[in-house]
């Protein structure tokens, strides 16, 4: 019997508005309410709540024992579905209280805090964690880190917060010969179990679904399946964003009429069963310690976090902001509280990238700059007056 685990991905950025130098020190909402609102609502009608519906409905139809799927949201996200749609909560409620919906723990900002911060990642961690259990009733017992960045550290510290299972990339460079179908371990707290996304059959919904150029096209449920069975291990992790669903992959695709018809087939087929991230932990043991020095994503080919940092403009953002958080949390401010979270989301760094990008058109994903320079320097221009009225707030 092969386990499948079904893992969404869930975010949209606070998307800054176009702010200018002569801004600074005259205007403090750094934000596009109008280009935020339209987006997500834009991404629920097409996205959320028809999958939503679709997964409740198939949970319905089919069992709670046999439909089981996991989610990661972030508080940015949830915040903007409080303000802008929250019938998108109302239909995750929903999801929740089948009892086949498993979800899991992230940074609140869908931050990059792991990578410079220990204190900073902890705290979201926590209050993402709280988050959930407050909307859901379902306090997280796996974790997956922002863009499942990860590294032997980054999975200490999960470890160290209380986590027993971890999601991240099942990238070549760190696997070699081995498969990414199967439960590995930490190096460096054995006891954490590290789940290992399989990125070819992730990859072949996310991004290939619609490519009639793609030699697999069209996908049908029958044909997935197969390819699935083909796979050696016992474990098929299917990470992706939400968002291909209606967003990336729009309807006219057949993308619904696909996973309707995949999530009925697997329930049906005697090989093949649904299992969230906590219960394949339960029941399976780690086959292998695996060591990753470096930190991976799953973003791009390189599979690692250049998608964010390394280049001049991000490192100089990045640092920049990282500076103010002994301020910021001195301050103890719930307003400037919330703008620091949302000055944190891996977004803004991602526009600042100017790499090539191997995986294409993903990258201008709703991207509201011309450049990675603009994106740079409209960031800097909102920290600058970020900053200056925190030292102003705390008489420096």
């Amino acid at each position: 019997m092969k386990n499948l685990n079904l893992y969404f991905q869930v975010h949209q950025p606070f998307r800054l508005k176009k702010y200018r130098f002569f801004n600074m020190g005259k205007d403090h909402f750094y934000f596009d309410d109008f280009l935020n609102k339209s987006i997500l609502q834009k991404v629920a009608a097409e996205c959320y709540l028809p999958m939503n519906a679709l997964l409740l409905r198939k949970i319905q139809e089919l069992g709670a024992d046999h439909v089981r799927v996991s989610f990661s949201i972030s508080g940015i996200a949830l915040e903007q579905f409080r303000m802008y749609a929250p019938e998108v909560i109302d239909s995750f409620r929903a999801l929740a209280e089948t009892g086949a919906v498993e979800f899991l723990a992230e940074t609140y900002a869908h931050s990059l805090a792991s990578l410079t911060s220990r204190e900073e990642f902890e705290q979201q961690v926590r209050l993402q964690a709280d988050t959930i259990e407050q909307l859901f009733g379902q306090r997280p017992v796996t974790f997956r880190n922002t863009e499942l960045i990860y590294s032997d550290g980054i999975g200490e510290m999960v470890y160290d917060m209380g986590y027993r299972t971890l999601l991240t990339e099942g990238a070549k460079h760190i696997l070699g010969w081995k498969s990414p179908n199967f439960v590995y371990a930490n190096a460096l707290r054995q006891e954490l179990k590290v789940l290992l996304r399989n990125f070819r059959l992730s990859d072949d919904i996310a991004f290939r679904f619609s490519d009639q150029g793609w030699d697999g096209w069209p996908l049908t449920a029958d044909k997935y399946i197969d390819w699935i069975l083909d796979q050696e291990g016992e474990i098929i992790n299917l990470f992706m964003d939400y968002e291909t669903f209606g967003e990336h992959q729009k309807r006219d695709t057949g993308i619904f009429d696909f996973m309707d018809r995949f999530i009925t087939q697997v329930v049906h087929h005697g090989e093949l069963q649904f299992r969230t991230p906590a219960q394949i932990a339960a029941d399976a043991e780690a086959v292998a310690v695996l060591h990753v020095p470096h930190p991976i994503s799953w973003a791009d080919e390189e599979r690692d976090v250049t998608a964010w940092l390394g280049n001049e403009l991000q490192d100089e953002a990045f640092s920049k902001l990282y500076s103010l958080q002994e301020k910021i949390r001195r301050l103890n401010d719930p307003d400037m509280m919330r703008v620091w979270y949302a000055l944190q989301s891996s977004d803004h760094f991602y526009y600042m990238c100017t790499k090539w990008f191997s995986d294409g058109d993903v990258h201008n994903y709703f991207n509201p700059y011309d450049s990675p320079y603009d994106a740079f320097m409209n960031y800097m221009n909102v920290f600058s007056d970020f900053k200056r009225e925190i030292e102003l707030k705390l008489g420096e």
